[in-house]
């Protein structure tokens, strides 16, 4: 039977026995008192990914664009023409549950260093959010602090944020989702950084802000579930100032590109202490450390308290000692500090010093890689909620549109991205106006396109189709722009691991995501799990967000999303893979996959979409808008795709038996408007996707000043304004 005052240290720790037992036996002895702190934050679930480690490997694949970045801040695409990017993405969801403003904030702030780390320039931002009904409690203060958190910080440190994805679900009612993801450029005459420490008597320099106790625990507290206690845990958010991380961009970007640097990391999750055993365990180093040498917000801070702080805008550079008063001379040009704290050993032990006191003397493989790795129990998925075929439910399509249901779903929350900066830089050419955004390459002037991924009610129905789709989804978004997928990163949000159904979904997602990605020959690179989205034994809905990266030749001639010119012919390109009625709550939760090798078709369908627009150039065929068909089937998406008074009219080849099938849903069609002949276009069109069995067919036509649904069902453009395009009123306080 263990001790009370050990029962009091693995509960402060968020330490198990067993955890316990493995530091006791790693180490040959007990654990000293500062060594409870770092194998408390580098063993936790946030930092070690002992949950899931197991099943990641499985994103093992790499093509000739993709290098192994293992292990480093960001993975990495190299596009040719001497241009890289990184890019990544990560969770901020336990802050932001806690503290929305400064949760969200820090989200944005750490992601962008993730990027600059390496020596890319941040040059696109991009956020995935889920937040519960308007109605439930602090969810009003939660959607605007978070809006208000991610467009202050991003507005202010200069980096456009230029999409993303607002999911509203009652699931999300107790753990809101804070996604955040950034793209970062390498120019031909760009170097790149690694975190790899390396160099014996080298010197390692703390650069930023000083360290404060905000954050302190911050990485276990990130990797447990919430508790009635949860208002608590608001000391372990941190507080960001973006005013200061541009200092600390461009001083950063300097010293690189000088080569003053041997290695730089960002002190993100767990702060000092994850950066420097993390950069001493991958150069197989050893560090000297001074802790007393860290610049301090408050004197009173102890060592624990020094090594655990999440406080922001901080890096850890290695360097040469010959050239540190350059470097310093670099950073006092941009009013930033830079201090030694130490210096590099070959001996791979890292000693933690407290002035001349040895506080411990440690090999960094024992918390960085040797950290337990659990293999959760899981089922093989077995599709609980697909059957052979979906009957037709009876929507009113009058009602419908009048519904709480349609304003949730049709309202894009233009009042979360109207608040952000989508063009600062003046790189990018298409934002939030569109379901895919493009940024102008600085050297060879292509388009890079942006899109994120996973649609919850999807999720719902089936893990396995829902994770396919957090791929497929984006990526055929972008094809019919005229891009090419080039890589993956996610941010895999799930429940607690250590329920089976969990794990399950979580399996059945990281293989689906793996296996589209390799299907479409657009590798996963980079990515984040959050774990523990729990709250008093309530999970969220399992979601494995995505961030897509694509290239597009140029930024010119883009096809928007929105219909722009009345009277013109309303066509629709219909794969037919699985089918579904999220706009009826009744059968929300079934799915139908209706055609036993049609998954197969789905990367073929979506690499064949990214010529289409060449090849309707080449016929000499003009259309003016295109746009993927979402939930609610081509119903919903034409209202989306309704702008500046020019709407539609789908009743002219619709029985008032067939109305519901508007907003049926169906992977993966798409809608254009064009003013060329039917039947031409059509022919065209059947032509061009031949060999995939696609049904082309029109649908209806554009139409000036109002939205024809059925013959039942019409809405004036004013009204429609009025009712989905205004801030969304139960969301403002």
């Amino acid at each position: 039977m263990i001790s009370q005052d050990l029962t009091t240290k693995l509960k402060t720790y968020r330490l198990s026995e067993e955890e316990y037992n493995l530091m006791k036996s790693l180490l040959g002895r007990e654990p000293l008192p500062v060594e409870w702190p770092l194998f408390s934050a580098l063993w936790s679930e946030h930092c070690s990914y002992k949950s899931s480690k197991v099943h990641l490997r499985k994103f093992s694949y790499r093509n000739e664009r993709t290098p192994d970045m293992d292990g480093e801040n960001a993975g990495v695409v190299d596009l040719g023409y001497g241009e890289k990017i990184a890019f990544k993405m990560e969770s901020h969801n336990h802050p932001s549950f806690i503290e929305p403003v400064q949760g969200s904030a820090t989200g944005v702030g750490g992601i962008l260093r993730d990027i600059f780390t390496m020596g890319a320039r941040p040059i696109m931002s991009a956020n995935y959010l889920c937040f519960g009904e308007v109605t439930a409690p602090r969810m009003k203060y939660l959607m605007n602090g978070v809006a208000k958190g991610i467009s202050s910080y991003g507005n202010c440190v200069g980096v456009p944020t230029v999409t993303g994805q607002t999911n509203l679900h009652s699931r999300y009612n107790k753990n809101i989702l804070v996604n955040a993801l950034n793209v970062g450029y390498f120019g031909p005459d760009m170097k790149m950084a690694l975190s790899k420490a390396k160099g014996e008597n080298n010197l390692v320099v703390y650069v930023g802000a000083k360290t404060g106790r905000d954050g302190v625990h911050g990485a276990s507290m990130a990797s447990e579930s919430f508790d009635q206690d949860s208002e608590s845990k608001r000391p372990n958010v941190q507080i960001g100032d973006p005013f200061f991380e541009k200092l600390l961009i461009e001083a950063c970007l300097e010293v690189l590109k000088k080569d003053l640097v041997v290695a730089m990391q960002d002190m993100g999750a767990a702060g000092l202490t994850s950066s420097s055993f993390e950069m001493a365990s991958k150069g197989q180093v050893g560090f000297v450390i001074d802790l007393k040498k860290v610049p301090l917000r408050d004197s009173t801070m102890t060592a624990e308290d020094i090594l655990l702080s999440e406080s922001q805008e901080r890096m850890l550079l290695i360097c040469e000692p010959k050239n540190f008063e350059k470097l310093q001379a670099e950073f006092k040009k941009w009013s930033l500090d830079a201090c030694v704290l130490g210096e590099v050993q070959k001996d791979r032990k890292v000693k933690l010093m407290w002035g001349p006191e040895l506080l411990t003397e440690i090999d960094p493989d024992l918390i960085v890689e040797k950290a337990p790795q659990y293999k959760r129990p899981y089922s093989k998925w077995h599709y609980p909620n697909r059957v052979e075929s979906l009957p037709t439910p009876k929507i009113e399509v009058a009602k419908l549109i009048d519904s709480k249901l349609a304003s949730f779903k049709l309202n894009q929350q233009h009042w979360i991205h109207n608040q952000y900066d989508q063009r600062v830089g003046a790189r990018t050419a298409m934002a939030c106006e569109s379901s895919v955004a493009f940024a102008r390459l600085d050297h060879s002037g292509r388009g890079l396109g942006l899109a994120v991924g996973c649609r919850p009610e999807v999720m719902l129905m089936d893990a396995e189709i829902g994770a396919l789709d957090a791929v497929y989804y984006p990526a055929f978004q972008m094809a019919i722009k005229g891009a090419e997928t080039l890589a993956v990163t996610d941010c895999l949000n799930f429940g607690n691991p250590q329920k089976t159904e969990i794990m399950s979904e979580f399996v059945a997602s990281v293989e689906a995501i793996a296996d589209a990605a390799k299907k479409l020959d657009a590798p996963v690179i980079s990515g984040n799990v959050s774990f523990y989205n729990e709250t008093l034994g309530e999970n969220i809905i399992s979601t494995p967000a995505t961030g897509v990266v694509s290239l597009r030749e140029t930024v010119e001639n883009i096809i928007p999303d929105a219909f722009s010119n009345p009277f013109e012919n309303i066509i629709q390109v219909q794969l037919n893979w699985v089918e579904s009625w999220t706009y009826a709550e009744q059968s929300h939760n079934r799915i139908s996959k209706f055609r036993q090798n049609s998954a197969a078709d789905v990367p073929a369908f979506i690499k064949k979409c990214v010529g289409l627009d060449a090849f309707l150039k080449e016929k000499n065929k003009k259309i003016s808008a295109i746009k993927a068909v979402g939930l609610g089937g081509i119903g919903a998406t034409c209202l989306k795709m309704s702008r500046n008074n020019t709407g539609f009219d789908l009743s002219y080849d619709l029985s008032l038996e067939d109305e519901s099938t508007l907003f049926k849903d169906v992977f993966y069609s798409f809608i254009i408007s064009t003013g060329e002949k039917t039947e031409e276009m059509v022919k065209l069109l059947n032509g061009y996707f031949d060999e995939l069995g696609v049904e082309v067919k029109k649908i209806g036509e554009t139409k000036d000043g109002e939205m024809i649904l059925s013959k039942n069902s019409k809405l004036a453009f004013k009204d429609f304004q009025t009712k989905y395009f205004k801030d969304l009123e139960a969301a403002s306080v």
